[in-house]
């Protein structure tokens, strides 16, 4: 009941109320951001837990908004600023902390293909050489799996060795097999 008393004085404190209604926000989409990106990559158990702070912020937050009966412009200019700043900082958190694994889809020019598949091995990734037909006739494809946190390096590597070489990067929801550690989720 005290804890209710103190959130109720500070929401209604026009200043503080603002500022609070704004960073609880950040935090509940934030928190909604991280929690889909969890959830579509294979980690329920930490979707769920937050999902369960998400919608506890959320509540306290939209309770803030409409209490009294009134609806208070600058509050409604809080609660939306809050979601389109969360928006931002939950895909930056997320970027940051780099979960999961992606693909490297990597078409290198066929006088480097070797060189390239030989120094992303150096550097301890996995590559599998395919062959491949392009616009200009046949070339090697290759594909690395690594984790996330990983794609700095492996597009270094890359452009050290050619540095026009075009590839692509794509999530995976999972994998399963060969030389990874085995997954958690």
């Amino acid at each position: 009941m005290r804890g209710q008393l103190i959130l109720e004085t500070l929401f209604s404190n026009p200043v503080y109320g603002y500022l609070l209604i704004f960073a609880a926000r950040v935090v509940d989409v934030s928190l909604d951001v991280l929690r889909l990106l969890m959830l579509t990559r294979g980690y329920y158990i930490v979707a769920a837990i937050f999902g369960f702070f998400e919608v506890a912020v959320f509540v306290l937050v939209l309770g803030a908004v409409i209490s009294g009966g009134s609806m208070e412009p600058l509050k409604i200019i809080a609660y939306a600023g809050g979601f389109a700043t969360g928006n931002i900082v939950g895909a930056l958190i997320e970027e940051k902390t780099a979960v999961g694994y992606v693909v490297v889809q990597v078409f290198p020019i066929k006088s480097c293909s070797e060189e390239m598949a030989c120094r992303l091995r150096e550097e301890n990734y996995g590559v599998t050489k395919i062959a491949g037909e392009g616009r200009s006739g046949m070339r090697e494809v290759l594909i690395v799996t690594a984790k996330r946190k990983n794609i700095p390096g492996i597009i270094n590597t890359i452009n050290e060795v050619e540095p026009d070489t075009f590839f692509n990067i794509s999530d995976i929801r999972s994998i399963h097999g060969g030389v990874f550690p085995r997954r958690r989720p």
